[in-house]
């Protein structure tokens, strides 16, 4: 049996993150979410949801879009 599926939605936030100077903790605590979290949403492991996602291009102080990008069905 296959392991969940990957997400279709990138992001940039650890290169983001980093430009920043922010650890995975500290943007984990101004979400109010673990670290862990964070992992799994840069590693693409784990979705936020749009409210989440709206948050965490809040807090690096861009739009959505520049922060995740979806690949649909006819991405290569």
């Amino acid at each position: 049996m296959a392991g969940p599926k990957p997400t279709r939605v990138s992001n940039r936030i650890r290169d983001l993150r980093t430009e920043r100077d922010l650890t995975q903790a500290e943007l984990a605590m101004r979400l109010g979410v673990t670290r862990q979290t964070i992992i799994a949403i840069e590693q693409g492991r784990y979705s936020p949801s749009l409210e989440m996602a709206f948050q965490i291009a809040h807090e690096l102080q861009l739009p959505l879009d520049q922060v995740f990008q979806y690949k649909g069905d006819d991405a290569n």
